[in-house]
């Protein structure tokens, strides 16, 4: 039997004791008989579209609570990206609405040049000292601490010291297109 199909009986069971209530009372809400709707939760008969629309509309759930398949595996597994001198990390599958990167800064990068784009970024230094140049601002973030700003003021980040500074990075959908796959620096 299909893995999905399987489970259906099961779940229609949970979903009725759920709401306190048993076998006679389904089936009475679904003109349906008490053997009919033992044998679907039992497995021992298949499920039809003509029976299963009208127990999903009294359970209140839908088709798709009753044949979803187990959750896709939850893994990131992208590699790394070499990027202008920076190991970048996704930590986020592709497409996500929201995209969280590891960074690693290494030593002896500037901050000269300020970017400005479109979006928001949401950052957390994980290891070494981070500099952080934001408009008129210049700050050194250490271990431990956690930055969120508008991307539109003028920003550069650099490891500050002689270690790199490894940091979680989360940013909108536009702050991952400029960050990841922007010509410029990040």
């Amino acid at each position: 039997m299909d893995d999905a199909l399987q489970h259906v009986g099961p779940r229609l069971r949970a979903a009725r004791t759920r709401r306190g209530w048993t076998l006679e009372d389904l089936a009475g809400r679904t003109a349906m008989s008490v053997s009919t709707l033992s044998r679907l939760e039992s497995g021992k008969r298949q499920a039809g579209l003509e029976l299963l629309l009208p127990l999903t509309r009294q359970l209140g759930i839908s088709l798709d609570d009753l044949v979803r398949t187990a959750a896709p595996d939850p893994r990131v597994r992208r590699a790394t990206m070499q990027r202008n001198g920076l190991a970048v990390t996704p930590l986020t599958p592709e497409g996500s609405p929201v995209a969280a990167w590891k960074i690693t800064y290494p030593p002896g990068g500037s901050v000269e040049r300020l970017r400005v784009h479109e979006g928001f970024e949401w950052l957390y230094v994980l290891s070494g000292k981070l500099r952080l140049r934001l408009g008129e601002q210049d700050l050194v973030l250490d271990r431990g601490e956690a930055a969120e700003f508008d991307t539109r003021v003028p920003h550069a980040m650099a490891a500050s010291g002689p270690r790199p500074a490894q940091v979680l990075s989360i940013f909108d959908e536009t702050g991952a297109r400029m960050h990841t796959h922007s010509p410029d620096p990040i």
